[in-house]
């Protein structure tokens, strides 16, 4: 073996000497920690055991004090129950001795009232006696009454036939004739009651009816206006007036075609006058021949180029006049259709009055009167501003305004309510609202506005004679007066053949006739004057 073999059998034996020395000792450190394992699980059986015993213990002591706690508690309880038997009781007592009581006070009051009732049955038995003796002493006093009524009947009936035998008259004349003298004697004490029951109610009603309708107007300010058939053209200079009449007079003939209005060229400088009924067709040639006069450009075809346009411009402007005047007066949702018949009010005129600005009057008043009164209002102004709607067409389609202004507000949708109110201000259908009424009055004080409208002499001379024949109609009258441009009739009778009550009488029926055969502006006064007059002549 050589020196390396040598080398390797000592490592190798040292590394074998080693190994066994790791196992020893890894043997011990198994035993030990047996040992350890050993002694740690006997620590914890005898701490296991001493808590237990000491849970034991703590659990018995614990129940002790619990046992204790609940015999405290229910003596505590008992205690209580007690106390509370002890008031319930006391609190019945009292409840009963509280009954008692009162039932002691409801047996007093019943007591009193059966005593009560006792004196009431004794005095109804005495009065009991009483009546029967009155109703004996009545029933006596009855027949005795019975006879003399038998008797008196029988006087009467005497001297009924006697009364016949004297007069010369039969039961039956004379007792019309008698009923007669009553009837006159009823009529003329009525006719006094009745006077003096209008004289106070009118005092009173004036009162209220000034205060309102001069409110009314008096918030209403419009202008005084004059009916005319006529407008002038102002031009620059008399040259353009041969402009304007053409070769042979072909442009003014022109114009008067197109427009349908009469142009009056005469010696007035500087002017043209227009002349037409309809005052559409009189603003269209005005504005034309102002369009032309501006253009320079005054022949035929150009003539008619400029009057269509005018006319398209004129029913624009129509449009306008009635949206805006619809919504100046609180109504933005008027039919679209309705705003050029409102516009054409605007030219047209009764009387001389604007018929647009009459009918913005009217629904103003109408509105005020109705609010002071407590009516509809809105209602009021809405019918005020449609009441002369029909007026806007009523040169183009048969029949009066008013049933041309009803058929155009049921066509464009307006409420019954509305067309009802404006259909009854001139009395063709009879008003069933205060609206409807308040309509007629606000167009009556439109019209008899002083200054707002004009009338033609005929027509004023004929109401002046009809007054005074309704009133010379009557017997008694003497003379009769119609004064104030027709508002007031003075009427004078005769004091022999009409006494003051009869005179009454006959301003009431003057006026209902008056109101029933007549159409007037605002109001009429009848006043009946009766004097007796002693002449004597000295010599």
């Amino acid at each position: 073996m050589n020196a390396l073999d040598w080398i390797l059998l000592i490592i190798a034996v040292a590394a074998c000497a080693g190994f066994l020395l790791q196992a020893k000792k890894a043997q011990q450190a198994v035993v030990d920690v047996s040992k350890a394992t050993a002694k740690a699980e006997e620590d914890l059986r005898m701490q296991r055991d001493k808590t237990i015993a000491d849970a034991e213990r703590e659990a018995a002591r614990t129940l002790e004090r619990g046992q204790k706690e609940a015999d405290a508690l229910r003596k505590e309880s008992e205690l209580k129950a007690k106390e509370q038997s002890i008031q319930a009781r006391q609190e019945a007592e009292n409840l009963v001795n509280e009954r008692m009581t009162n039932l002691d006070k409801q047996g007093q009051r019943l007591q009193q009232k059966e005593e009560s009732l006792d004196k009431k049955l004794a005095q109804v038995e005495q009065k009991t006696k009483e009546l029967e003796l009155k109703t004996d002493k009545t029933r006596e006093e009855q027949e005795k009454l019975d006879a003399l009524r038998a008797e008196a009947k029988k006087l009467v009936e005497d001297q009924g036939r006697k009364l016949e035998e004297l007069s010369g008259l039969t039961r039956e004349e004379a007792k019309a004739e008698i009923i007669g003298q009553l009837e006159y004697t009823a009529k003329m004490d009525a006719a006094k009651m009745v006077r003096r029951i209008e004289d106070e109610a009118q005092e009173e009603a004036q009162k209220k009816a000034r205060w309102t309708i001069g409110a009314a107007i008096q918030r209403v300010a419009s202008d005084v206006v004059a009916e005319i058939t006529v407008t002038s053209v102002q031009l620059p200079s008399d040259d353009l007036k041969g402009r304007i009449i053409g070769r042979e007079g072909r442009n003014i003939r022109a114009i008067e075609k197109a427009t349908g209005c009469d142009l009056i060229v005469d010696d007035t400088p500087e002017t043209i006058v227009v002349s037409s009924f309809d005052p559409i067709r009189r603003e269209v040639a005005r504005q034309s021949i102002l369009k032309l006069l501006a253009d320079g450009r005054i022949h035929p075809a150009r003539i008619e180029e400029v009057v269509e346009k005018t006319k398209v411009d004129m029913d624009q402007h129509l449009k306008e006049i009635g949206e805006s005047t619809a919504i100046a007066m609180g109504f933005p949702d008027v039919h679209p259709k309705l705003h050029k018949l409102i516009g054409r009010l605007n030219y047209r005129t009764s009387y001389g009055q604007n018929v647009l600005d009459h009918t913005r009057e009217v629904a103003h008043i109408a509105e005020y009167m109705a609010a002071e009164m407590g009516a509809n209002a809105k209602l009021a102004r809405r019918a005020g501003l449609f009441h002369d709607i029909g007026k806007a067409i009523d040169r183009e389609v048969e029949g009066t305004h008013i049933e041309i202004g009803m058929e155009l507000l049921k066509r464009f949708g307006e409420k019954d309510d509305v067309i009802h109110a404006m259909s009854c201000h001139h009395g063709d259908h009879e008003p069933k609202t205060v609206e409807a009424m308040l309509i007629t009055a606000a167009d009556a004080l439109s019209a008899a506005r002083p200054g707002a409208r004009r009338e033609m002499l005929e027509t004023y001379v004929k109401r002046l004679e009809q007054l005074e024949g309704i009133a010379n109609s009557y017997k008694g009258v003497q003379k009769s007066y119609a004064m104030q441009a027709g508002r007031e009739i003075r009427i004078l009778v005769d004091a022999g053949q009409v006494n003051d009550d009869q005179a009454y009488w006959i301003a009431k029926d003057v006026t209902k006739r008056i109101e029933g055969e007549m159409q007037y502006p605002g109001q009429i006064k009848v006043t009946v004057m009766r004097e007796t007059r002693a002449v004597e002549y000295a010599r």
